[in-house]
């Protein structure tokens, strides 16, 4: 017998069910926390830009800053393998400019990633053409996929606050996702511990 299913069967049921049902609805709050930072993207994407932007700045800014200062307190300059002041220099400058031309840092990464995007998408096309001309019938499945790739990139590289808004989504879609998988996890909450005890609890009505 495992230690977890050991240390379930000591604790009376109806306390097992309700601490799981409370890191449960705690998970629920979370989730909902996500769904509307993900609005919060989706709407106001310049905003968001902006305080990533300062974020990440501060945080390399910070992290530079560490770097150096333990560089010089524990002496690493007496250390040839110790980069840590090259580190957190670099550090530094990479947070200035996060702060400085933040926007513009974030228009240029998302044009990289849209052409990269495109490029996949391409790439698969191509494959699939040989794999129809080979008569393999996937060729139809990874064309989809390739197609849905390929309108995906131009409207990141074209199309300004795309891959904030396209983040933003994707947080609201695994906020949502994980709501109904908690919802569910609770409506049969005592029939799991059932399982694990190998007890029987009423039912609730």
């Amino acid at each position: 017998m495992s230690k977890i299913k050991a240390e379930i069967i000591k604790r009376p049921i109806e306390r097992i069910s309700g601490d799981v049902k409370k890191k449960a609805w705690s998970a629920i709050i979370e989730s909902l926390a996500l769904i509307i930072l993900g609005i919060l993207f989706v709407v106001l994407q310049d905003t968001m830009v902006k305080i990533l932007a300062y974020i990440v700045g501060v945080f390399f800014i910070v992290k530079g800053g560490f770097q150096i200062t333990t560089y010089f307190l524990e002496k690493g300059q007496n250390d040839f393998f110790n980069n840590g002041l090259l580190s957190g220099v670099v550090s530094v400058l990479i947070g200035i400019a996060s702060l400085v031309i933040g926007e513009d840092i974030a228009s240029i990464f998302r044009v990289v990633i849209g052409i990269i995007i495109i490029y996949e998408s391409l790439v698969r096309i191509n494959t699939a053409s040989k794999l129809a001309s080979a008569g393999i019938p996937t060729w139809r499945y990874i064309t989809i996929v390739a197609l849905i790739m390929l309108t995906i990139g131009i409207i990141v590289t074209f199309i300004s606050g795309s891959v904030v808004a396209l983040i933003g989504w994707l947080m609201v879609l695994t906020g949502l996702t994980g709501i109904i998988g908690d919802v569910m996890f609770i409506q049969h909450v005592n029939q799991i511990v059932d399982t694990l005890t190998g007890k029987q609890t009423p039912k609730e009505d």
